[in-house]
């Protein structure tokens, strides 16, 4: 795509099957390293990731061949498929249906990657339900109840 220039900053939120708090610790840093290999894999910039025990943040420059839905479902299928391998958890892991995806211009940046980095003193004075919310409800997207993440809280 010679001549074309984009800057395309999107957040994409998406939570563990049954809410469970899979991701641990020990294991946190590797899933974002993978995540962000697959990320990188597919023409587009990680900018900040965090994993959650629940769920998890990323801050990414997509390239514009791709589209959000095909980042987030190969990000979702070959991050659980490679946890499964690594017998991480036991049983089987899988993300949930569905995510969140918000856009950002250039000088909110620095404010999301802060906000991303932070997510362990950010959830201790507000649930995951709590913020996706917000998120919905601050860039004024309409939701149906019925089709959310399920909230354990």
């Amino acid at each position: 795509m010679a001549n074309t220039y984009t800057q395309i900053l999107v957040q994409i939120v998406f939570a563990v099957k049954g809410r469970q708090n899979l991701i641990t610790e020990k294991h946190r840093e590797q899933v974002e390293k993978y995540i962000c290999g697959i990320v990188n894999n597919k023409k587009s910039k990680a900018l900040a990731i965090y994993c959650n025990p629940d769920h998890c943040h990323i801050l990414m420059g997509l390239h514009p061949s791709v589209s959000i839905s095909e980042m987030a479902r190969d990000i979702k299928a070959n991050s659980s498929k490679w946890i499964n391998e690594n017998k991480w958890v036991m049983g089987k892991f899988a993300w949930q249906e569905g995510y969140g995806a918000f856009t950002y211009s250039r000088s909110q940046l620095n404010k999301v990657v802060q906000y991303i980095r932070n997510q362990p003193e950010h959830h201790k004075k507000k649930t995951f339900k709590e913020e996706y919310i917000d998120f919905l409800e601050k860039f004024d997207i309409q939701y149906d109840d019925k089709y959310m993440f399920e909230f354990n809280d």
